[in-house]
This record gives C-alpha cells, sequence and structure tokens, in this order.
C-alpha cells in the first residue's frame, strides 16, 4: 500500500526542498499535498487522510503543534523547526519525529528509517502538544487584532463592532456575518478572518465557520468525532468538524 503524505510549511523553497530529499531518500512516499499555513493543512489533511504529516512549527495563525493536536491519533507527525533544544528533546518522546532547519540529508534519512517501520499513530500526545503549544504563544510576538467588520448591508455600509459578531460562515464566495442586531455578506474569506480575529474570544469549529465563544451555549457530542455548537438565544446549530472537536474536550 502506498504511503502518503501532506507537507506543511509557510515557505514555498522550503516546502520543495523537503519534497525533493524525500524523493531521493523515499520513492515509494506520494507527497499529496503542499499546504502555506496551518488552517490549509487541517483543511486538505480533511479531504486526502494522508499518512504522514511534515509540519513546520512556526506557521501563521495556526501554528503546527496546534494542527498536530487537530491530526492526533489520525496520522504520524513529523515537525521541522528552528526550536529550541527543550522542545527538541519534547519530540522525541512517543510516535513524534522532529527535524531541525535546516535540514540535514543524514538526520532525514534516520527519519524516514523510523517512519517506514510500522508504528501506531499516537494518540495520547496531548499533554506535550499543550506544554508546545504555550511555549510558542509565550514566544509570539503580539499581534493587532480585528476590531470592526465593514459590511454592506442595503444600500448603506455598516461598521460592525468585532465584539458583537456571534458566528461567521461562509459559502464558496460570501462570508455570513451574523450579530444581534442582523446578518450581513462581506467578501473576504474564513481564513483571511481567522488569521485577523482574536483567538482568546473566536475559534474556528469548521472550515467555513467561525464562532465567538462567549456567544456558546452549549456543545453536544456527535457520531464519528463530530459535534454542534449550540448558541446563546439564537436557533441556529453551528456544525463542528472532526478536525476541531478537540478544541471542546475540556467544555
Amino acid at each position: 500500500m502506498t504511503t502518503t503524505a501532506l507537507i506543511a510549511d509557510d515557505e514555498p523553497l522550503l516546502r520543495e526542498h523537503l519534497q525533493r530529499q524525500l524523493a531521493q531518500l523515499w520513492p515509494e512516499l506520494r507527497v499529496v499535498a503542499e499546504a502555506r499555513n496551518g488552517r490549509e493543512a487541517i483543511e486538505l489533511f480533511d479531504e486526502l487522510t494522508p499518512d504522514i504529516a511534515f509540519l513546520d512549527v512556526h506557521m501563521p495563525g495556526v501554528n503546527g503543534v496546534e494542527v498536530a493536536r487537530a491530526l492526533a491519533g489520525r496520522a504520524r507527525v513529523v515537525f521541522v523547526t528552528a526550536f529550541d533544544q527543550y522542545a527538541v528533546q519534547a519530540f522525541e518522546q512517543g510516535a513524534v519525529d522532529y527535524l531541525v532547519k535546516p535540514i540535514d540529508p543524514d538526520r532525514l534519512a534516520l527519519t524516514v528509517q523510523r517512519l517506514r517501520q510500522p508504528a501506531a499513530v499516537a494518540s495520547s500526545l496531548s499533554p506535550l502538544l499543550d506544554a508546545l503549544a504555550q511555549r510558542l504563544q509565550q514566544q509570539a510576538p503580539p499581534r493587532q487584532h480585528l476590531q470592526w467588520i465593514r459590511a454592506s448591508v442595503g444600500a448603506s455600509v455598516r461598521l460592525i463592532p468585532v465584539e458583537d459578531v456571534v458566528y461567521l460562515r461562509s459559502d464558496e464566495k460570501y462570508t455570513l456575518v451574523a450579530w444581534p442586531g442582523g446578518e450581513a455578506l462581506i467578501r473576504k474569506t474564513i481564513r483571511e478572518l481567522a488569521d485577523e480575529l482574536d483567538p482568546n474570544r473566536f475559534v474556528q469549529i469548521h472550515r467555513s465557520v467561525i464562532v465567538a465563544l462567549p456567544h456558546i451555549s452549549h456543545v453536544m457530542r456527535g457520531n464519528n468525532e463530530t459535534a454542534d455548537v449550540h448558541l446563546r438565544g439564537r436557533s441556529e446549530v453551528l456544525p463542528v468538524s472532526r478536525s476541531y472537536v478537540h478544541l471542546f474536550r475540556q467544555m
């Protein structure tokens, strides 16, 4: 059976370099997707379900550790990192492997050798990933988050305070912004909005849905590692896809 892989890195040259090295060391491996950021990595993984994910730790928006959380139990993860020795030691635990940039061919050959060996996918990496995610947040520079959303409502343009937004839901061309005063459509993608919103207030729960945490009433678990979000004082029910269910395991 063919082994498949995904490579996620925000640097195109690094993605191409890693793919070339893998082609030389493991010709039978098929790289089925390349992702430019963490959100795209999750979406492509859900679509293609590769066996292995090579994840850059430092990606804008959703970092590699957060992607690994979403894939836990479904793929073997190799972190590609310029992180410090603390993290390198941590990566050696369980089934998680690591590569330090710039990637040494001999070290990559060792990783390939490990990945060729039959092994169960690690499913109990939460404590390790939580610790690494906290470390990354501490090192990340502060970012300015979106304060207003400009939307066309009829013939007027309305400025919607982000703190009033209940949820955002997209289709192929537009994103619906819902707030207590109504709804509006904007020409901005969920991916763009997710990188601009405050992650302490908003959380992506589906490739097409972002919800404001203060407006969540409760979460109902479903079949096949899915769930539904119910909102305070509203009838809408928002779907939670499998890759985001881990966000509510402690709720």
